[in-house]
């Protein structure tokens, strides 16, 4: 009966860790694409890679977030601590932990527009750096001969630009490096022209020009990349963007603001009379069929799967900065730690020094010195006052019994030539030669009569 049973027992599926993560991440991603996440941003954390990390949070849950370098780039606005947000993305499993995961794609901060909102966030940012202060802006040279034009080579912008300056300076240099001033690409486009021109050397100044339209319309100028391009320029910056009631970052940073296109074309340069309106034509004709050609090409590439396969690789590569980023925040843990025992062990160490530190026994030794002399003073002071108090009266008495005292008081003392007190004047014959001692001084006397 048992082998009957055991022979129906079902097989087992074995699947390992690392394959059971793989098929979960599998589902999750087919099921969970392009969802949009409502929360509060929390805990953000910037690494080292240029990924965010950072959880969004209700009153009740919480879902792991990260936002990879070459997605970042392009968020209208950086992740900050306490905003709330909508989160688009797709869901994901880190498979290294075993936990899933929101792949951010874009984000859009609620009750306050995405755009305004990173407008406000980088000009604060920039303020704080200083990026803005008068005393850093360049003053334009008064008669530049060459003048790098950086927008659009179509459309009216550089047609008014190049007519204003044909107009008011003939002969000028002018060199436009065509920057898409709109839509995907145009950041890059706009920073590479303005280091073309800064790290050339070839203009004497540079002008950053568009026409009016909407926030979005403008928002490539309200960017930290073209802003630090600008402040970066070895060349001065003129901004001419949009019409005079639009101000963009770049107008804060740049050197010069002027209202309109047309305005710098004015400003830069005093009034002349002609211009090569026919090479800026052709050369705008020839940049527009190569742009052109080359969005044909990206199209057909695009259609044959070159994005499917980036944005893989765009993943895989993801994956694989966050398991570095994750040994890079243990290993700065375990040099933290490592440090904080090696000072405390030094600190002990140091005490024991000090404790053996013979600077400090010979202060105690001269201390207790001190004391001890201090203390014999005392003492010998005290016995040699006893003594002098029993002293004193044996003093006064002694004075009273001085033999000096009596002769002060009109008595003498006769003395032989060899010392002997004559107290009889039988002991002194006629003749005798005698010293007479007094109060005062001494006589020399000799005996004429001895009765």
């Amino acid at each position: 009966m048992e082998q009957f049973l055991l022979s129906f027992e079902p097989e087992r599926k074995l699947l390992t860790v690392t394959e059971l993560n793989a098929r979960i991440r599998e589902l999750l991603d087919t099921e969970f694409q392009g969802v949009w996440v409502s929360g509060e941003i929390s805990g953000v954390k910037l690494a080292a890679s240029g990924h965010y990390y950072f959880t969004l949070k209700d009153h009740t849950s919480q879902l792991r977030c990260v936002c990879f370098r070459m997605t970042a780039r392009f968020l209208k606005f950086k992740p900050q601590d306490g905003v709330a947000v909508l989160a688009r993305g797709r869901i994901d499993v880190y498979e290294a932990r075993g936990e899933y995961q929101l792949m951010v794609e874009a984000l859009e901060p609620r009750g306050f527009g995405a755009l305004q909102f990173a407008f406000e966030q980088l000009k604060k940012k920039l303020t704080a750096e200083g990026l803005f202060a008068p005393d850093r802006k360049r003053p334009l040279p008064k008669l530049p001969n060459r003048i790098g034009l950086v927008t659009s080579p179509s459309g009216a912008v550089i047609q008014d630009m190049l007519q204003i300056l044909a107009r008011r300076f003939p002969g000028l240099h002018i060199r436009l490096y065509p920057a898409q001033v709109q839509g995907e690409g145009a950041i890059d486009a706009v920073c590479r022209a303005i280091r073309h021109f800064s790290e050339s050397g070839w203009a004497e100044v540079v002008i950053v020009a568009r026409g009016g339209g909407s926030l979005e319309d403008l928002w490539t100028f309200n960017e930290e990349e073209v802003a630090r391009a600008i402040a970066t320029s070895l060349v001065p910056v003129i901004s001419a963007i949009g019409h005079e009631s639009d101000f963009t970052i770049a107008d804060f940073v740049a050197d010069l603001r002027a209202p309109t296109p047309s305005a710098a074309a004015e400003l830069v340069i005093c009034t002349r009379e002609q211009l090569l309106e026919e090479l800026a034509a052709s050369r705008r004709k020839l940049e527009q069929a190569i742009r052109y050609r080359l969005a044909a090409h990206a199209r057909l590439l695009g259609q044959q799967g070159v994005d499917r396969a980036a944005t893989l690789l765009h993943r895989t590569i993801g994956r694989h900065m966050q398991r570095v980023d994750e040994l890079e925040y243990s290993a700065r843990d375990l040099i933290r730690r490592k440090l904080q025992n090696n000072r405390t062990d030094w600190v002990a160490i140091d005490a024991r020094l000090r404790q053996r530190d013979l600077r400090l026994r010979f202060a105690a030794v001269r201390s207790r010195l001190a004391t001890a002399t201090a203390s014999l003073t005392e003492r010998m002071n005290s016995r040699l006052n006893r003594k002098k108090a029993a002293l004193d009266p044996l003093a006064v008495h002694l004075t009273g019994l001085s033999p000096t005292k009596i002769l002060e008081r009109g008595y003498a003392i006769v003395r032989s030539q060899d010392g002997t007190v004559i107290r009889d004047a039988a002991a002194a014959p006629q003749g005798t030669e005698l010293e007479v001692l007094l109060g005062k001084g001494r006589l020399q006397t000799t005996v004429i009569r001895n009765t």
